[in-house]
C-alpha cells in the first residue's frame, strides 16, 4: 500500500502541474494494484473495486477533461474515504494525508 500512497501523491501534483499524462499513468498503476490486491487478499476485492468505482473513476474522467478544480474535489474525496477504508479494516492507524510539497523525484511539468 506505501506504493498506492505515492503514486496517489506524484499523481495529485502532476495534475496541478497541467501533466495529465502522468497523472493518468499514475492513477492507472494504483487501479492495476487495487486489481491485483483484491486477487492476493479477497476479503478486500469488493471494497477495492467499490472505491474505484466511486472514486478512481471520477479522478479519471476530471484527468480526461483536464479539470483541475473538478480533480482536486474528487482527489480529495478519495482520500477521506481510503481512511475510512482503513478504519474499517482495523487499519484506523493508517491516515493518508497529502505531503505539502510536491515529488522531488519527477519533472512534472508536461512535455507534450
Amino acid at each position: 500500500m506505501k506504493e498506492i500512497g505515492e503514486r496517489y501523491h506524484v499523481l495529485y501534483y502532476a495534475a496541478k502541474a497541467g501533466n495529465w499524462k502522468l497523472a493518468q499513468h499514475e492513477l492507472n498503476v494504483v487501479i492495476s494494484i487495487f486489481r491485483v490486491g483484491g486477487a492476493l487478499r479477497p476479503k478486500f476485492n469488493q471494497d477495492f473495486t467499490t472505491f474505484t468505482q466511486s472514486h478512481l473513476n471520477p479522478i479519471s474522467e476530471k484527468i480526461r477533461a483536464k479539470d483541475w478544480k473538478g480533480f482536486e474535489d474528487a482527489y480529495s474525496k478519495g482520500i477521506e474515504e481510503a481512511n475510512k477504508f482503513h478504519e474499517k479494516h482495523g487499519y484506523g492507524f493508517i491516515r493518508y494525508v497529502l505531503p505539502k510539497n510536491p515529488p522531488e523525484h519527477f519533472d512534472l511539468a508536461a512535455h507534450e
